[in-house]
């Protein structure tokens, strides 16, 4: 059975509200879980010590289980300096797709006629 420590949405809409929690990996995002371990309310200013909290016995017993934590609960166990979260670097995120190098190859080929066609018009005005 795949544990992962995870966020269980709650909250009325528009107003989230997440429980961190241990559950099966298959188990739906909202339902099923092993054991809840803290909260998160991201309603609240970055400041406040009550937006995050959670139980760091309980998430140090279950990290030594070997449990996995999603990203977003990783970024707060690393703030608490429980986990070292990895970097994260993807350098071809940004680059555009095969499609847009096309239309930009295009446009390129399509300047640079317009522009040799006006110098050579230039140029031809010029020697008359």
């Amino acid at each position: 059975m795949a544990l992962k420590m995870r966020l269980a949405r709650g909250g009325a809409k528009k107003r989230p509200f997440y429980r961190i929690v241990v559950a099966d990996s298959r188990a739906p995002r909202d339902g099923r879980f092993i054991e809840k371990l803290g909260t998160y309310n991201p309603m609240l200013p970055r400041d406040r010590e009550d937006r995050v909290v959670f139980d760091e016995e309980r998430v140090k017993y279950w990290l030594e289980k070997g449990v996995q934590p999603t990203d977003r609960v990783m970024r707060f166990l690393d703030a608490a300096g429980l986990v070292k979260r990895p970097a994260r670097h993807n350098p071809k995120k940004a680059e555009p797709g095969q499609k847009a190098k096309e239309r930009e190859q295009e446009r390129r080929e399509r300047a640079e006629a317009a522009q040799a066609e006006a110098e050579g018009g230039a140029e031809e005005a010029a020697a008359e």
